[in-house]
């Protein structure tokens, strides 16, 4: 269980990632949350309750689904319905989905875009929720990366889409209102980050490189879509894969 408790994968990534390793030794999913519910797996915390606690849920694996995000306007470069079907279909690397992860009111954020097919997280810390600093860490963030498109949410601190779609050279789409699913994949991998960055914290004394402490870690999870391999970033390059076995 050491994976699950030091990288912080949940059951079905440990689980998947056993029955690549070691086909004898696999473990469903549904098995590992049992014993976690029995407190017998080896996590170092014994009992029940502490043993559930390194699961994102604390071990139930259904939950009520939380507030929706409330965007601000902003003027639309395109809408998502416009996206080529390689983005859809996640067939390629280079088309991102993007957003912020929020600190305390009126401090620093996290600006976050994930890769659709290989899952990598690239990013930093904007000092301000605004989308000038936003931009600035984006385009920081990806540059060098292979950009096709960028998906984004549609609140204030991205209102300035047109401008980051003039900087990329690549098209930047727009989410429906209140649809956080149309960009799925950043959406739980934003929630993810609230293992190290739990909501209503400041993050202005959050260091740059405990951020990206946190997105490497990410990056180096499991994929069930890459069967089980993990994405992360070329030896050889900046660039994000989807074809490394991290470990």
């Amino acid at each position: 269980m050491r994976p699950m408790r030091d990288g912080r994968w949940p059951p079905e990534e440990t689980s998947g990632r056993i029955s690549e390793e070691r086909p004898d030794l696999a473990a469903s999913d549904s098995a590992i949350y049992r014993a976690v519910g029995s407190g017998s797996p080896d996590c170092g915390l014994p009992g029940h309750r502490k043993a559930a606690r390194p699961l994102r849920h604390h071990g139930k694996r259904r939950h009520g689904k939380g507030d929706q995000e409330r965007g601000g306007k902003v003027r639309m470069t395109h809408g998502i319905s416009e996206r080529p079907e390689e983005t859809s279909s996640r067939s390629r690397t280079g088309d991102w989905e993007g957003n912020t992860v929020a600190g305390r009111r009126g401090g620093a954020c996290l600006v976050t875009q994930v890769d659709r097919m290989s899952g990598c997280l690239v990013g930093g810390k904007a000092a301000r929720k605004a989308h000038a600093e936003v931009n600035e860490v984006t385009e920081r963030a990806l540059e060098g990366e292979a950009v096709h498109t960028v998906t984004l949410d549609r609140g204030k601190e991205l209102s300035d889409a047109e401008g980051l779609q003039e900087a990329l050279g690549a098209p930047v789409y727009s989410c429906h209102p209140h649809h956080p699913w149309e960009r799925g994949t950043n959406e739980n991998t934003n929630g993810l980050l609230r293992d190290w960055f739990p909501k209503g914290e400041s993050l202005d004394d959050v260091s740059d490189s405990e951020v990206q402490e946190a997105y490497d870690s990410l990056s180096r999870r499991p994929r069930k879509r890459l069967k089980w391999k993990c994405p992360g970033r070329s030896t050889t390059a900046s660039r994000c894969t989807c074809s490394e076995d991290s470990p």
